[in-house]
């Protein structure tokens, strides 16, 4: 989990109500210039004490974590001698190539490396990241706002370890919080036993293109229900008419349910440019795709019925067409069109029931 803390240093008269926000959201921690700031708050979340334009003061008072500049402040390392008891972080503003490098030394080196980039170009985090690698301290990065901070938490698929964001309104730590909460859960997938099959005649299928390379064991949950689902591989595998499209997911019938961000579901229908949804492999383990376009068209459809373990049932709708592919025990690309009663696929049953994509313990009735 990425770590989310908020600067209260200049907060203004909204400080006390952003400050229960944030105790009330579990923010990783609280930043704050004065140890008098950090006095009242909750074990719950780590105190940051960074003096930014001040002198070290005498006592820490209750911070977790003193984070200090090294040209006002001293070194990170020679001020843990003094004080064992406390763990220090060193603050780098990144504005050219030896701050760079200061910071990709902190990185390796320090246990906290607060990281101020004056550009806003994300390439130069990319390298400290890089040097980083491996490192068992954690790299904190400064953002502007919510939207700056999403896209930090992605660089290079690793992202920064954590965020400090200086809230504007109340609201803000609490959106922090989600976005350093962004991914979703591993899934339990289990094997599903073909019980029918059948043409339904015409109608909208939707292809997801997305903006990412699926691999080989990996595709989009899909479902008439949002309580059975079945495992739609993506077009990484070769057909004899086309190219692959790694990107590509033939998906399903525009009515059927996939897995987006937040746990929620979607309506394939209402996808578009921009949307996420929920990638997934044989494994369960699942990762945030971002949509490209959605192509609908009519084409004749194929029913799939099938039974779980445990008595549920799913079932899918989908391009009835050779080349549509759903994926079996061990990664084994199925042709939907020569699927039979008793060939086993791959899928997800939840046991929640869905009230505009969320889950949520109610009676609901499908079928």
């Amino acid at each position: 989990m990425k770590l989310s803390w908020i600067d209260i240093r200049n907060v203004g008269s909204a400080k006390e109500a952003i400050v229960q926000e944030a105790v009330h959201a579990r923010v990783g921690g609280i930043l704050a210039a004065v140890p008098e700031d950090l006095e009242h708050l909750p074990p719950t979340v780590k105190k940051i004490l960074f003096p930014q334009d001040r002198p070290l003061p005498e006592d820490f008072g209750t911070a977790d974590v003193v984070v200090v500049d090294p040209a006002k402040h001293g070194d990170p390392a020679e001020l843990a001698v003094r004080h064992p008891d406390v763990e220090f972080g060193r603050y780098v503003e990144i504005k050219d190539a030896a701050t760079l490098e200061d910071a990709c030394r902190s990185g390796r080196m320090d246990k906290w490396s607060l990281l101020f980039f004056r550009d806003p170009t994300k390439i130069p985090l990319e390298i400290v990241i890089a040097a980083a690698a491996g490192a068992k301290g954690s790299l904190i990065t400064v953002a502007q706002d919510v939207e700056e901070a999403e896209i930090i938490f992605g660089v290079l698929e690793l992202g920064s370890d954590g965020v400090l964001m200086a809230p504007a309104r109340v609201g803000d730590a609490t959106a922090l919080k989600q976005a350093a909460e962004a991914g979703v859960p591993d899934l339990e997938l289990v094997e599903l036993e073909i019980t029918a099959t059948a043409h339904v005649g015409m109608g909208e299928r939707a292809c997801v293109d997305t903006a990412t390379y699926f691999r080989e064991d990996e595709g989009i949950l899909v479902g008439s229900h949002s309580k059975g689902m079945i495992l739609c591989v993506s077009e990484t595998h070769p057909l004899p008419y086309m190219p692959t499209r790694p990107f590509r997911v033939n998906a399903g019938a525009i009515h059927s349910y996939t897995l987006a961000k937040d746990q929620r579901t979607s309506y394939l229908s209402e996808l578009k440019s921009g949307s996420k949804v929920t990638a997934v492999d044989i494994h369960g383990r699942t990762r945030l795709v971002t949509v490209g376009r959605v192509k609908i068209e009519s084409r004749p459809l194929l029913s799939i019925d099938a039974i779980g373990p445990d008595g549920r049932t799913a079932n899918l709708i989908l391009q009835d067409d050779w080349h549509v592919r759903v994926l079996g025990p061990g990664g084994s690309v199925l042709n939907s069109t020569e699927l039979k009663p008793g060939d086993k696929v791959l899928g997800y049953l939840p046991v929640e029931d869905r009230h505009v994509g969320y889950p949520i313990d109610e009676f609901c009735l499908e079928k």
